[in-house]
């Protein structure tokens, strides 16, 4: 009847109008490094991904992407991959991937966050080259029944990063 809807970035957009347009069938929601409507730093960010997309530099956007989204060890220890990038994007789907990331430019669902019934749990992250945190803060003012927990000395990538993000999403959802 209800479910536990988690969605980290483009995800979480996504999450954002499961919880507006059926309110009743969320019974807890986790929006993670996302954001209900675009700013500077998202706006340019996905818009130099999609001039990358659009010159078939599917290098060039996987190596911004780990740029932008991981920090310390873990962003130094992948570095040595980078190489690698450009063999793994011969079958890519630019124009899919300029769809999927214009909508993240034209996503805005701010006036309808008050909708959201469901406790929620915004998770951002401090150093978010991605998107900011601004995002995360807006959603926490306008989602009545939410908390607001961001990660310092973390990126877009925290998911990934923080050894800590899975147990404090599962410890919300329990809860």
């Amino acid at each position: 009847d209800k479910a536990d809807i988690v969605g980290v970035s483009q995800g979480g957009m996504i999450a954002q109008y499961i919880a507006i347009n059926a309110p009743e069938k969320v019974n807890k929601l986790v929006l993670a490094v996302t954001t209900s409507r675009t700013n500077d730093i998202l706006n340019k960010v996905v818009s130099d991904w999609i001039e990358k997309a659009k010159n078939k530099d599917y290098k060039g956007i996987m190596v911004d992407n780990a740029e932008k989204s991981y920090t310390g060890k873990y962003l130094e220890k992948n570095r040595k991959v980078y190489s690698l990038l450009g063999l793994l994007g011969k079958n890519v789907n630019y124009e899919r991937f300029i769809i999927q990331a214009k909508s993240c430019l034209e996503h805005n669902s701010y006036d309808e966050l008050d909708k959201i019934k469901a406790k929620t749990l915004i998770i951002g992250a401090k150093q978010d080259k991605v998107l900011g945190i601004i995002g995360s803060e807006e959603m926490a003012e306008k989602i009545t029944n939410s908390e607001l927990y961001i990660y310092d000395g973390y990126s877009h990538g925290v998911y990934e990063q923080a050894k800590d993000f899975n147990s404090r999403v599962l410890e919300f959802l329990k809860k």
